[in-house]
């Protein structure tokens, strides 16, 4: 069985999580989405299926797919040491607008047309 970042390593794979992260979709639908072949969608949708990143629900004649947030968390676990890294940098960037927003603005030297 592949690891949540070898499965989520695949680009085509993240970019259907993308997808189905803000609806459920259809085949067709993340086919047109993403420009990608019927076939190379359903085998993608098969590898996430068995990892449990998504699931599949029968309407009509099409297959809706879901995201399944649950295997996100051990990526989600990964992360939280750098966390602090990003929310530091991101705090001093806040500092530094915050400065200039206060400082008045400055002139700018035009150059001359010759």
């Amino acid at each position: 069985m592949q690891s949540v970042f070898e499965i989520i390593a695949e680009p085509n794979r993240r970019a259907i999580l993308g997808l189905l992260a803000s609806s459920q979709r259809s085949v067709g639908e993340i086919e047109r989405r993403l420009r990608m072949p019927q076939p190379a969608v359903s085998k993608h949708l098969r590898v996430l299926r068995e990892a449990g990143f998504v699931e599949a629900t029968v309407d009509a004649q099409r297959r809706l797919y879901r995201l399944k947030p649950e295997p996100l968390q051990e990526i989600d676990d990964w992360l939280e040491p750098f966390r602090q890294f990003w929310s530091t940098h991101l705090d001093a960037l806040e500092r530094h607008l915050d400065r200039m927003d206060r400082s008045p603005p400055t002139k700018r030297k035009t150059r001359r047309k010759r």
